[in-house]
């Protein structure tokens, strides 16, 4: 056998043992993306051969998904299923999402803000049926807080404050009792929340599940979340302009809220 004959045979056979390899890796994410290389193999290959379906819940901390990612934006008529498709690999199947938020209190400036979430919400779960809302609450009392213009001699005011309680724990124990029950391969954290990284520990270390983290600020590094996500997604903007609701949902009266 000629050299180049020899030379040519020897790399088909590495490049059948390498597959044989990679057949046999478990995990989640393909072998090329986590520093194993299959030479002559191009990545649509790698593609091909990993395509497993992975069980994945998402886990959506609202209101860190809103002030991160949509406040302000023309995107609020959200179809958060097509948006994870969007963001996640295709292997991933979706057999639930977990929304967690409050019910928004109105303001003198702004009454329909409780309206418009109610449609928004009723939208969406009759559209996409596989999506469950979890719902905290918010706290409004009187506080005194310190002034940071005291040219008038005051140092002290009182003010309105508004807290979300309730959401980011509900989000960490369905996160851990789903991880025990078994409802999934994958778990998906849409949050910058540090407060979730305990459970994400939890989940990752002794619940023997993978987790991926999809962050709705790009600029913040949630550093504390990053340590326990297998990998690290962006939302960007042209996904949300893709992923919008049908406007007005088929065989319904809901349409997107004036001024969305």
């Amino acid at each position: 056998m000629h050299g180049r004959n020899c030379r040519e045979v020897l790399s088909g056979a590495k490049i059948l043992l390498d597959i044989l390899a990679f057949l046999y890796i478990k995990g989640p994410t393909p072998p090329a993306a986590s520093g194993f290389r299959v030479r002559g193999l191009p990545r649509e290959a790698l593609r091909f051969f990993w395509q497993t379906a992975m069980r994945t819940i998402v886990y959506v901390d609202g209101f860190n998904l809103y002030y991160g990612r949509l406040k302000n934006t023309p995107w609020k008529w959200l179809d958060l299923v097509a948006l994870t498709k969007d963001v996640l690999h295709p292997k991933h199947e979706i057999v639930a999402v977990k929304y967690f938020t409050a019910k928004v209190l109105g303001t003198p400036d702004d009454p329909l803000k409780p309206q418009r979430q109610n449609v928004y919400l009723q939208a969406l779960q009759h559209f996409r049926p596989e999506v469950d809302v979890y719902f905290g609450h918010f706290l409004r009392h009187k506080v005194r807080m310190p002034l940071a213009d005291r040219t008038d001699g005051r140092r002290m005011a009182e003010v309105l404050k508004t807290e979300e309680k309730g959401s980011d724990v509900n989000l960490a124990v369905h996160l851990l009792n789903d991880c025990w029950l078994g409802r999934y391969e994958c778990a998906i954290v849409i949050s910058n929340d540090s407060d979730l990284a305990e459970a994400m520990r939890l989940v990752n270390e002794h619940g023997g599940k993978t987790i991926g983290l999809v962050k709705p600020r790009r600029k913040q590094r949630s550093d504390e979340l990053r340590a326990h996500a297998r990998f690290v997604r962006n939302i960007l903007s042209s996904e949300l302009r893709i992923a919008q609701l049908p406007d007005p949902i088929p065989e319904t009266t809901f349409r997107k809220p004036a001024g969305w």
